[in-house]
């Protein structure tokens, strides 16, 4: 798995998750709000240079078959790889997914959760849709899926006045390898919601009110959900964004990743 780390070792640990067709670079906006942490950004197996993850082979416990429980193995083996005790964990998109999971599975090692663009688990015309997107990469690769996402996954006004980050989300999804993007589609058309009244670190999420993938409403309930449970979630809301909220709004992003993580110290 391709792993980039970031600032002082003394640092607090955040530990970074990417979404369907990301990369580390999904979370490259956010690292000069971070000065001083400890900033661990993980490629999914499957996903940009981590397309030869051990998680994809025959000899691996699930047989190159990837589920959200492959993945969030896999950023726990990087945890424990790097002698992390507890982290604070950000995700986006497929990422927030992994995330509370990791967060249920393995409460004593998340100190927080923030999630961008937040999913429970895609509802049943998505799945669909992800099946039929696995079969077009493997079929025909990634240029038709790139400008498809580009069409439906921006803000109107990314696309008309951010060319870079249109052309950025573009390359990202273009570095996938077809055959890692489309077992990444698998995972996320099969991933059941976790029990997140079970959460109990504190959670923010990030959502936008031009996101078609992850609605504002998505985030809400989640937070409501939280809240009622054993956690304590906020939610924030970015105007004219789309689903990629960190290349569309970095700056917003920025401040408020930072006052989150500043409230926790």
């Amino acid at each position: 798995m391709a792993v980039e780390i970031d600032g002082p070792e003394t640092g607090a640990a955040v530990v970074m998750v990417h979404g369907l067709g990301g990369t580390t670079n999904t979370w490259t906006p956010l690292l000069p709000a971070l000065p001083g942490f400890r900033c661990i950004r993980i490629e999914l197996p499957g996903a940009g240079r981590s397309a030869r993850a051990h998680a994809l082979q025959e000899s691996a416990p699930a047989k190159g078959a990837l589920s959200i429980g492959v993945l969030v193995d896999a950023v726990l083996r990087v945890v424990a790889q790097l002698g992390l005790v507890r982290a604070h964990f950000v995700g986006h998109s497929l990422g927030t997914i992994v995330c509370q999971h990791l967060a249920v599975k393995a409460p004593d090692r998340a100190q927080s959760l923030a999630l961008f663009g937040a999913l429970l688990a895609p509802p049943d015309a998505a799945r669909a849709g992800l099946a039929a997107r696995a079969t077009k990469a493997r079929a025909e690769g990634l240029f038709g899926i790139a400008d498809a996402i580009v069409g439906a996954a921006l803000s109107a006004s990314t696309r008309q006045t951010q060319p870079v980050t249109v052309a950025m989300v573009r390359e990202s999804v273009l570095a996938q390898d077809p055959e890692g993007y489309a077992r990444n589609c698998e995972a996320l058309a099969a991933a059941q919601a976790a029990p997140v009244e079970q959460i109990k670190a504190p959670t923010l999420l990030v959502a936008a009110d031009e996101d078609a993938v992850a609605p504002v409403q998505v985030s809400r309930s989640i937070a409501q959900r939280l809240n009622h449970g054993q956690g304590q979630a906020r939610v924030e809301v970015l105007a004219r964004c789309g689903h990629w909220m960190t290349f569309e709004r970095a700056s917003e992003c920025q401040v408020l990743i930072r006052q989150f993580l500043d409230r926790l110290r």
